[in-house]
């Protein structure tokens, strides 16, 4: 038996992009202030658990959505603090790296890489946030053919003895 009165609808909502990480920060609305004074983040939603805690925000980055919610270790959903750390770094294209990353130094990021040239044309940086994250900054400064990349690979690469 189905229900007929459930509108039909694709299987992404209106006004989401099909990838969204979620975080799981302890911290939760410390870290939506780090977002907003790091990235310029805007929050669309916040919805509180009975406790308190906050279950669900997302906040939009330029065109992107980042999810987020407060650490839920009864749900197997710890932050990345609490299992030691995380191997995923969340790749953000912004207007001014440098600022971004200086206003997150500021705010409490740890630097992971500093700001440099890459041979591909972005100019990045990396950091992890105060809650765990770590975060990849950068800003497109160059077109490059796919044959200049190559060749600025092939030309960095440090001759051993033959």
């Amino acid at each position: 038996m189905t229900d007929d009165s459930k509108v039909k609808t694709g299987p992404v909502p209106e006004g989401y992009p099909r990838v969204s990480p979620h975080l799981f920060v302890a911290g939760a609305e410390t870290a939506i202030e780090f977002y907003r004074a790091v990235f310029g983040a805007t929050e669309r939603m916040r919805i509180r658990e009975p406790d308190g805690r906050i279950g669900h925000a997302e906040l939009r980055i330029g065109d992107s959505l980042i999810m987020l919610a407060e650490e839920f270790p009864e749900y197997d959903a710890p932050g990345p603090r609490s299992v030691g750390g995380t191997p995923v770094a969340i790749s953000v294209h912004v207007d001014d790296v440098d600022e971004v990353f200086d206003r997150a130094l500021a705010a409490r990021a740890r630097p992971l890489r500093p700001v440099v040239d890459e041979i591909y044309g972005d100019r990045v940086g990396m950091f992890e946030d105060p809650f765990g994250h770590r975060w990849m900054v950068a800003t497109h400064v160059e077109d490059v053919p796919l044959e200049e990349i190559a060749r600025r690979v092939a030309a960095s690469q440090v001759q051993g003895p033959t």
